[in-house]
């Protein structure tokens, strides 16, 4: 009985292993580049190409953000409560456009209450200058007695009592002229405070309008009408229109490859663009905790690139060998990729796995050595794959 069921387990096993082997569990499943497809004979190609080996440089990549180079922060020179925000995110904008329009009438009343005083300050210059047109025509008068007195005591007509008289009439008169003198310069002073006061709550007044200083575009609205606005609060952000670059992170072993003034390539992934900008910035201090070094790459205008957007910085390291085919000699199904080469008088398909593309040449990681003859169809050489 006890045999019986040892067979019985046995066949099970056994037909269980099978099933797995059928099911392909038992092979890896990888196709290993450079194998010959398994496929009937293949027909002469239509056209034929040379697989290349050409030199690439070795590209280190550093990933960086797209930045304005110039970027306004925009604030609030008084205190006050917000009325109405005229413009909102990507407005442009040119200089001295209305951006925000705060509640100005406090403004308005310190600045009716300085021209006040600047109207009480000038009437005090008034009074002050006819106080001293009359007290120099007092002192030239009593000038004129004192030495007319000075000259009748001289020739003993006039009594030393009269000469004394008349001569503290006139210090007296010197006095008040001194006097007038010291209150028209005091109500100049204050004429002259009364315009500064006058001139800082215009200024303030015109405070509670705030323009743009320059041309661009709205990046950043952060504030809404009922908000208070106060000086180092931001409230908005404008961009110069146009002036763009990227920000990128280099690590310590690269930067010594990154100095003002090269150029280098510049990929901006969302686009599908890469371009060439020129190195305007290296922060001559590491970030310790990165070891990476901040480097600013100016960029040429590009249609549809915005700050926030993701970037590369392709610094070239060295030169390296790669085995190039044209991108239409690959053939793909699914995930496999097969180029056609001729094997003696036969054509054969050969796995590959391909990597970098270079302008209408793809690189081959794998599956040829370079030197071989590549076989095309009419179509695939038209820019379609089987």
């Amino acid at each position: 009985m006890g045999k019986k069921c040892f067979l019985v387990a046995g066949l099970g096993v056994g037909v269980t292993l099978l099933v797995l082997w059928l099911a392909g569990v038992f092979n890896s499943g990888v196709i290993q580049p450079g194998r010959v497809v398994p496929t009937r004979p293949v027909e002469e190609p239509a056209l034929t190409d040379q697989a290349e080996i050409i030199v690439v440089p070795v590209m280190y990549e550093a990933v960086g953000t797209i930045r304005p180079k110039t970027e306004t922060n925009i604030e609030a020179q008084v205190t006050g409560k917000v009325l109405s925000v005229l413009v909102r995110a990507g407005h442009k904008v040119r200089k001295d456009d209305k951006l925000i329009v705060l509640d100005s009438r406090g403004f308005q009343t310190r600045l009716e209450s300085a021209e006040q005083g600047l109207k009480s300050a000038e009437a005090s210059h008034r009074q002050a200058g006819e106080a001293i047109n009359a007290a120099k025509a007092a002192s030239y008068t009593a000038t004129s007695t004192w030495k007319r007195m000075k000259t009748l005591f001289d020739s003993k007509v006039a009594t030393l009592d009269e000469l004394d008289r008349v001569e503290a009439q006139y210090l007296q008169a010197k006095a008040y002229l001194a006097q007038a003198n010291d209150g028209l310069a005091a109500a100049s002073a204050g004429v002259k405070q009364a315009s500064k006061a006058v001139e800082e709550a215009q200024i303030n007044l015109g405070y509670t309008t705030i323009s743009a200083n320059t041309d661009g575009e709205v990046a950043k609205r952060m504030v809404e009408p009922g908000d208070i606005a106060f000086p180092g609060k931001s409230l908005m952000l404008i961009q110069t229109s146009g002036s763009l670059r990227l920000e990128a992170l280099v690590r310590e072993g690269v930067i010594g490859k990154v100095r003002p003034g090269v150029k280098l390539s510049v990929e901006v992934q969302a686009l599908g663009e890469r371009t060439v900008g020129i190195v305007e910035e290296v922060v001559p201090s590491a970030d310790p905790s990165t070891r990476s070094f901040l480097v600013k790459i100016g960029l040429d205008p590009i249609p549809g690139l915005y700050p926030g957007m993701f970037g590369r910085l392709l610094v070239p390291l060295r030169e390296k060998d790669v085995v190039v085919v044209p991108v239409h000699a690959v053939s793909r199904v699914g995930q496999l990729e097969t180029v056609l080469i001729k094997n003696g008088e036969v054509w054969e398909p050969v796995y590959v796995r391909t990597g970098n593309v270079y302008e209408d040449k793809i690189e081959i990681l794998s599956g040829l050595r370079g030197n071989e003859t590549l076989g095309m169809t009419a179509l695939e050489a038209g820019g379609e794959s089987k």
